[in-house]
């Protein structure tokens, strides 16, 4: 079954600018509906009528967008589309606590953020059951205990990275 990404990639892209590039592109200076490449206007056709009265750093935002979307693969494009739903079905106070979270991880030292990225991935790397049997008892733990986990985990350095 082919997928129609073209009907709601505009709002993924606004949603993921919303989320994480509008800030970074608020000061630059805006971009031109023709200064846009063929492929770049097409994704973003529903903006074209107000593409002026959009904010300069959302419009660097959107065409960011479009670089990133123009750059992926299918399955790549299909993944996106599946985090936007799950985003659209969150409560306004859901979303605002992720972005709360995200600009707090954006306020960390690169190294911090690194280590919380490692113990990311070794925590997806589980395998489902492990990673719900973990769950599970972290739940279990009183708040005292849970700061301590937190805690040890804080101070402990991820393991060398394999070359």
């Amino acid at each position: 079954m082919k997928r129609h990404f073209h009907h709601w990639l505009p709002a993924v892209l606004l949603g993921v600018c919303l989320c994480f590039g509008a800030a970074h592109a608020a000061d630059a200076p805006g971009i031109a509906w023709p200064a846009l490449t063929v492929e770049q206007q097409q994704i973003l056709a529903g903006f074209e009528g107000n593409w002026d009265q959009l904010a300069p750093g959302r419009q660097v935002a959107l065409a960011k967008g479009t670089e990133r979307w123009l750059a992926m693969t299918p399955d790549q494009r299909e993944k996106a589309g599946d985090r936007f739903k799950r985003w659209q079905s969150l409560t306004d106070d859901q979303r605002a606590q992720i972005r709360d979270r995200y600009r707090g991880f954006q306020d960390l030292a690169p190294d911090e953020q690194a280590r919380l990225r490692d113990n990311f991935r070794r925590f997806r790397d589980l395998s489902p059951e492990r990673r719900q049997e973990l769950r599970e008892r972290f739940r279990q733990l009183t708040p005292e205990q849970r700061q301590r986990v937190r805690e040890r985990l804080q101070n402990r350095r991820p393991p060398p990275r394999r070359q």
